[in-house]
């Protein structure tokens, strides 16, 4: 399971009701921002979820819509050394605008006061565990080195808890042991191996996270079978000629990409002020009815659909 925070929810600038984008993606004991826009500080403390731990940062492009929040965050990091290390992942594009904020406008020459990893994104993995995988996908939008990214939980072999229970496994440690891969020597001294108990792989959880795009076709692939999806809509398909013209997506687009990718939820965010929430929805839901048009604050659990 996924838990997917929203902080900021406005396309390109910030209105009364939204901030400009960011987004908390948590899993066990990760913690990842996903983009910082400006004020992006402001919001993680509105929403109560304190700064420890929050010390990796996923930029999908270098607009400074989605970028600017990085001084701030720097500067509190660094006053209440909240984190002593920090990783921001970006294309070399973006990484070199970020340099030139952090380095150039906030420290102006002196020492981080944390380590800090400017990390360059190529497509591919990211972060992998034993339970956890996180990877980069390319995305178009304007200009170089967008990305998009996709949080999977390792795939798992359920335990078959009547299958033990014909074979005389008790409850407690020998189960465990079990789960964890190890065989176990019962009182009457027969042998459980977990190939027993355990059930054929079950894929685990998958987040995919798109942020801004000027167009669908290339994201099929590592949108598909998503149990939740994140991407733009900030435009209608009545000015679908101006979407295509400042490389945004429309709410139809985006439903019909969760459509064609067979995804359990979407979750429509980058909200232009120009329309009324409940437009960008209904257009979505037409094509997609498992939609959310997100608002600032918004919480989610992202499990894995049955």
């Amino acid at each position: 399971m996924f838990e997917l925070l929203f902080l900021g929810t406005s396309a390109s600038a910030p209105s009364v009701h939204r901030g400009l984008s960011a987004q908390i993606v948590s899993f066990r004991d990760y913690r990842f921002l996903v983009d910082c826009g400006e004020g992006t500080q402001r919001q993680i403390l509105r929403a109560g979820v304190g700064f420890r731990r929050l010390n990796r940062i996923l930029i999908t492009h270098g607009h400074l819509d989605h970028i600017l929040g990085l001084a701030g965050l720097l500067s509190t990091f660094a006053r209440w050394e909240a984190v002593d290390e920090l990783q921001i992942w970006a294309s070399p594009w973006a990484l070199e605008r970020i340099h030139d904020l952090l380095f150039g406008v906030v420290l102006r020459g002196a020492k981080p006061p944390l380590k800090i990893d400017l990390l360059p994104i190529e497509p591919g993995k990211l972060v992998e565990d034993e339970d956890f995988r996180l990877h980069a996908f390319p995305v178009e939008h304007r200009g170089p080195g967008c990305f998009g990214f996709v949080f999977e939980q390792a795939s798992r072999r359920p335990f078959l808890p009547e299958v033990a229970s014909q074979l005389g496994v008790p409850e407690g440690p020998a189960r465990r042991e079990l789960v964890n891969g190890r065989g176990v020597t019962l009182a009457d001294g027969r042998v459980v191996e977990p190939e027993q108990v355990l059930g054929p792989p079950r894929r685990g959880t998958r987040l995919v996270h798109v942020g801004d795009a000027a167009a669908t076709e290339g994201l099929l692939a590592a949108c598909q079978d998503a149990d939740g999806l994140v991407i733009e809509a900030t435009y209608l398909e009545a000015e679908h000629d101006l979407a295509k013209e400042f490389g945004h997506l429309t709410a139809r687009q985006a439903a019909e990409l969760a459509k064609a990718a067979g995804v359990a939820s979407l979750y429509l965010t980058h909200i232009s002020r120009r329309y009324r929430e409940k437009e960008v929805l209904e257009e979505a839901q037409a094509i997609f009815p498992t939609v959310s048009v997100v608002r600032d604050f918004d919480r989610f659990q992202i499990r894995r659909a049955d």
